[in-house]
């Protein structure tokens, strides 16, 4: 991302889930902030009018795969289906491998198939055991430059802690003058 652009872009991993990803739609709708949501298809095939509902509020989606799988221990042909399957539910081309790693053969195969890979340079740790809201909003202040992508999660792990620390680290974000920009094709 332009690291000369005083522009982050908000990331969500792991969703669409009941017990959190409606709250954080809430929280980014009154803090009037776009996102972009990697799902993972399973969930979108579960729970679809979260799904639906985060496309119609104009956030942007990404594939996460089918099962939340991790790419160690699975060979290429076999991780290819599972983000194949996700994308018959996600209307992107972009991709987010779970944890954040791929073998290169993987990460080949994948671009020949014509997703956009993407990573991020800000992960807020909001899924942590040892980690309270207050870590994560610190996390956020401590590491976010121009041009980060910071990653949270619509997780049951993390939404006790988003509660707080999401519009706080928005709040914190607009008064250091950024704007919030979406993923897209076109931008990774």
């Amino acid at each position: 991302m332009d690291p000369q652009e005083r522009k982050v872009y908000l990331t969500f991993d792991d969703g669409p889930i009941p017990e959190a990803t409606p709250e954080i739609l809430d929280i980014l709708a009154r803090e009037d902030v776009k996102a972009t949501f990697f799902m993972v298809g399973d969930n979108v095939r579960k729970y679809p009018e979260i799904a639906r509902r985060v496309i119609d509020e104009g956030h942007a989606v990404g594939n996460h795969t089918f099962h939340h799988i991790k790419a160690l221990g699975m060979g290429t042909a076999s991780y290819r289906l599972d983000v194949v399957q996700a994308s018959g539910l996600i209307p992107s081309r972009l991709f987010r491998p779970p944890h954040g790693w791929l073998w290169s053969r993987q990460w080949r195969v994948l671009r020949r198939e014509g997703f956009r890979l993407v990573y991020y340079d800000l992960v807020t740790r909001d899924y942590s055991r040892r980690m309270d809201a207050r870590g994560v909003v610190e996390n956020v202040r401590r590491y976010a430059r121009p041009g980060s992508i910071i990653v949270f999660h619509d997780s049951l792990k993390s939404i006790g802690k988003l509660r707080t620390a999401l519009p706080e680290s928005i709040r914190w974000l607009k008064e250091e003058g950024y704007s919030f920009g979406l993923l897209t094709a076109d931008n990774v």
